[in-house]
């Protein structure tokens, strides 16, 4: 059985942790490199807006490098309802979900987060957790194609591409599970958002990564490091998010690395602001939530790390302050960029377990 797997019996809930909010204004988030408006030198315009407004201190830390990675570095403290070290964690919904399920997710107190209201739509009722009572969405975004455009000016346009004999070692591919194998079940025709499919499609495109690994044609799997290998020029293309592609521009002054979504289409996924069991700081963690779901600070931070934010109001302010970003598809995309993403499907205990079983044997990841 998978680490992951674990029973929900008995799991705390987070009601009876202790919160000293009032008495210490301070809280620890913990969440993915290059993932807020944090300059050069680690610091955020936002963060200090932040502390200026309500006098919290917050100490962010990019720790998070992969889902399942940072899970097995709580777990413990999580099933004992013991401080984590973190008061508000940054993860992939299918984790959110996980945390719920078990109970390892505090309940937010919604009179602290009035600006929950601007929570789009589209995003305010998953099937996880439908009022939205224990997650909050941060930002959403694209998994697609990247490679370096200096030195691979041929560039890309499907999936297939990435095993050319001139990429051979140069590839990198991401230790999240659903990215990864999302691009690969796609490029084989597979709706991932679909529930008609399961283990034969997953083993067959499975497959494909395992030749690759094998042969070393791909460099590696790589969770957020993967940015490392192409800004050192060791990868030169791969599966990457949207958004780490325009940081990297962004760091490098030019438009080094290209992106694009294949014709098989790239996947979207979402992740969310999640208050584990035993933190001690949820009254602060809260009110750091509600001040990012205002509209203005949420398209700061879009304008730094461009993924696509969950706030509504986002889309007008950068009209009118960044109209520039307002225009880019991967960041405030319109319907038909929507329509070349999908989204992988909710998994069953039975399928989620069977496929983490058969990636983290090919890969070692998970």
């Amino acid at each position: 059985m998978s680490a992951l797997a674990l029973a929900a019996c008995a799991a705390p809930d987070g009601s009876d942790a202790i919160d000293i909010s009032d008495s210490d204004s301070s809280l620890v988030w913990a969440s993915w490199p290059s993932y807020i408006d944090e300059d050069l030198s680690g610091s955020s315009a936002t963060l200090k807006a932040f502390k200026k407004e309500t006098g919290i201190e917050v100490e962010y830390k990019a720790v998070v490098k992969d889902n399942v990675g940072f899970y097995l570095t709580m777990k413990d403290q999580l099933s004992l309802g013991q401080p984590t070290g973190a008061d508000i964690i940054c993860v992939s919904d299918w984790m959110a979900a996980r945390l719920i399920r078990f109970g390892y997710a505090q309940k937010f107190d919604s009179a602290n987060m009035p600006n929950k209201a601007n929570l789009t739509k589209t995003l305010s009722s998953p099937e996880f957790d439908p009022k939205r009572e224990y997650s909050l969405p941060w930002q959403s975004g694209f998994i697609g194609l990247a490679w370096n455009a200096e030195e691979y000016p041929k560039g890309l346009v499907s999936v297939e591409q990435l095993w050319n004999d001139d990429l051979k070692g140069k590839v990198v591919v991401l230790a999240e599970m659903r990215h990864t194998m999302g691009m690969l079940l796609l490029a084989n025709g597979v709706d991932i958002s679909d529930g008609n499919w399961g283990i034969d499609e997953f083993k067959k495109a499975s497959a494909v990564l395992e030749t690759h690994l094998a042969s070393k044609h791909i460099l590696g799997v790589y969770g957020s490091d993967y940015l490392d290998k192409l800004k050192s020029g060791e990868a030169l293309a791969g599966f990457a998010r949207a958004g780490d592609v325009a940081v990297l521009n962004a760091q490098a002054g030019y438009e080094k690395f290209k992106f694009l979504l294949p014709g098989s289409r790239g996947t979207f996924f979402t992740d969310s602001l999640v208050i584990p069991a035993g933190a001690q700081h949820k009254a602060n963690a809260e009110k750091l939530m509600n001040f990012y779901y205002d509209p203005a600070i949420a398209t700061e931070v879009v304008e730094w790390i461009h993924c696509v934010s969950p706030v509504d109001g986002t889309l007008e302010y950068a009209i009118e302050n960044f109209p520039k970003l307002a225009s880019n598809q991967f960041t405030f995309p319109n319907a038909t960029a929507m329509s070349r993403a999908s989204t992988f499907r909710t998994l069953s205990t039975t399928d989620d377990q069977s496929f983490n079983a058969e990636f983290r044997r090919i890969t070692g990841k998970g």
